[in-house]
Parts: C-alpha cells; structure tokens; sequence
C-alpha cells in the first residue's frame, strides 16, 4: 500500500466513525503511531481531518450514524423503559457517573426528583439539567465532538480519574459473555476511568447490544454489577450474566407513552 492509498483509506475511515485515536488507527493500518501522526498531518493540510488530543476526527462526515439525536431514535420505546428501571434504582442524594450513551439519556431524564449529584461528559445530558436547582452537575473537560454531544480526550479520563462516585451509569456497544466492547478506543478509556471511580456500575443495555461485539473491548463482565436491558434480550444469556454474578433487570417496554414524572413502578430482576 502507498502512501497515498493509506492517507485515502484513513479518512475513508474517519468517515465511517467520526473519530479515532492515534492507536485505533495505527492497528488499523498496521503502522506506527508516527507514521499515522504523519499522515494525519498531511489529511488536515488538505482539510480533509482534523488533529485532536491523542487522535483526530473527520471535518465533513458524510454519515449520520453517530449524530446523538438519530440514534437516539432508534429502540426509543426500549430506551424508555430501560430509563425508568435504571432510576428506580438510584437512592435519592446519590452522586452519580453518566455516560454519553443515548440510552443513558432516558435515564437521566427520570432522576431530577432524586436530587443527585451527577458528573457526565455528555453534553445532552448537561443541557438536561441546566436548569435543574436539585441536581448539582460537574460537566468533564476534554475536546468537544458536537454530532455526539460528548467530550472527550485526556482531559475527559482525567476529570474521572480524580473523582469517586456511588454509582456510574453507562451504555456500551456490545455485550457478550466475555465481556463489553465500544466503537471508540477513545470512548473505551474514558467509559474504564469511570468504571474506577464508582463503586457500582449498572449497564443500560438494550436487547439489540447482546451477543454483539464492537472495536474496542472495554472490560470483563465481572467488571459490572447489574444490566438493565428490555424484554427482547436473549433468555439464555441473561440467566447466564445471572449466573456469573451480574444482576439483570428486564424492563416491561410499553406501548404506552411516558413521561419523566410517570411513576417507574415496581420492577422485578426475575422477569
């Protein structure tokens, strides 16, 4: 492959996912972190990239793919159900970790009422609670990815490698008996500082993310404490995340439409 065919694949690349590390991107191409800073250079010469803290995203993506409010559209009955489960498990005054995961979203949607304290580098979530005198909100540093809504970078990991939490609350890409993935290393290692900083980590997982392995592998599944997923997760799996230690709680998805004031009810782990 020359030069040239490499600088062209790596933005086709950026393309597909947005943005990447400078390591994600090195394994891809099977060169060196040098080389690939080198190409990078050159792709943001031409406008083609631009250069990031530890990575480097597209400047025109042609996707819509990972824009917050398209994904957010997708199993949003499922997502609905999976938010009012999750707070229902939240005691209120708790200070608590959110993701950037549209999922996560429908969780913080229900929590104002228990007066949380809440760090997230979720831009979304943050507009959420602007306004909200009973949550006490820490937005992260890091670089900014609009599309996503989601800071991200070195400053992000730091921001939650310097603080403790009573419960971290975050989506992923995938789960499988071996573990949980992401599409992003640089989403992987802010989503491992977060797992460090609290003492208890609940997955909000729709049925779609069972069995499904992304990029980046984020941890063990006995890294976690609970999923909260919806009624089409697979039966055999979740007895077997059961059997593993992790408690799963599967959500009633109603056709029903909801507010964030609706009462989240009683739920039971066994069903």
């Amino acid at each position: 492959m020359t030069i040239e065919e490499r600088q062209h694949r790596i933005r086709e690349y950026l393309e597909q996912v947005e943005f990447a590390s400078l390591e994600e991107l090195a394994k891809a191409f099977n060169v060196s972190v040098s080389t690939i800073r080198r190409d990078l250079t050159v792709l943001e010469a031409v406008g083609a990239a631009k250069r990031t803290h530890g990575g480097a995203r597209i400047l025109v993506p042609k996707s819509e793919e990972f824009l917050f409010s398209a994904r957010d559209t997708h199993q949003l009955a499922e997502k609905e159900a999976i938010g009012r489960a999750c707070a229902s498990l939240i005691q209120p005054g708790q200070s608590l970790i959110l993701d950037a995961g549209t999922t996560v979203y429908h969780v913080a949607r229900y929590l104002e009422e228990k007066a949380p304290q809440i760090v997230t580098n979720s831009l979304p979530v943050a507009n959420l609670f602007a306004a909200a005198p009973r949550v006490e909100l820490v937005l992260s540093g890091g670089v900014l990815y609009p599309r996503l809504g989601v800071l991200v970078g070195p400053l992000t990991v730091e921001t939650f490698s310097k603080i403790y939490a009573d419960v971290a609350i975050m989506s992923a890409g995938g789960i499988t008996l071996e573990g949980l993935s992401n599409s992003h290393t640089l989403l992987v290692d802010i989503q491992r500082a977060m797992i460090r900083a609290a003492a208890r980590i609940i997955m909000c997982l729709d049925h779609t993310k069972f069995g499904r392995r992304s990029l980046a592998f984020l941890c063990e599944v006995d890294a976690i404490d609970a999923v909260v997923t919806d009624t089409g997760a697979p039966t055999e799996m979740v007895e077997q995340l059961r059997h593993r230690g992790v408690e799963v709680i599967v959500a009633p998805v109603s056709s029903e439409p909801h507010t964030a004031a609706s009462s989240a009810g009683q739920l039971d782990p066994k069903h």
